[in-house]
């Protein structure tokens, strides 16, 4: 499936900043798959579609509440036993895989438990009965900027394997 992006809407995107200009390539992926990632659209993206909308899943969700808040919402799957961490590895986010790795090693330990549902008040809880995951956060939010910058650098150097540009 071909994605497109008008030239003039990547071009704007691109002016404002490389936030912005993730935003407008992964707006116009979603677009192209009815809104959001799912099973049942997954086949008609391709592998580096796929990893791009990995890590705006994953951005999102620790961005907002960390690793316990994306292994509740049960995104853990997805990022930790999927190729997302090789994936990025490859892109040249060498400290990002492994940050994912390492972060997998908790699911697998813990993610049984996390995913049960919770009221607010237990879901809250499960930050102070798990500060192992708050090195794994401060990691991250430390790196995000700079990872950002490092994907919006591979998109645009490959953005033909991410949108056709009209």
């Amino acid at each position: 499936m071909v994605i497109t992006i008008k030239d003039e809407t990547l071009n704007q995107a691109a002016q404002e900043g490389m936030d912005a200009f993730l935003d407008a390539v992964i707006a116009a992926i979603k677009n192209g798959i009815g809104g959001e990632l799912n099973a049942d659209n997954m086949s008609m993206l391709n592998s580096e579609q796929i990893t791009l909308l990995g890590w705006q899943l994953m951005r999102d969700e620790v961005m907002d509440g960390g690793f316990i808040q994306l292994i509740q919402n049960h995104l853990g799957p997805f990022v930790f036993h999927n190729p997302l961490a090789k994936a990025l590895r490859l892109w040249g986010l060498k400290d990002l895989s492994k940050l994912i790795y390492r972060g997998r090693d908790l699911y697998d330990l813990l993610g049984e438990e996390l995913e049960r549902d919770r009221s607010d008040e237990e879901f809250m809880a499960l930050f102070e009965e798990h500060p192992e995951f708050d090195d794994l956060d401060d990691d991250f939010v430390e790196c995000e900027e700079e990872w950002t910058e490092q994907i919006a650098r591979y998109v645009d150097e490959h953005l033909d394997h991410f949108v056709a540009v009209e």
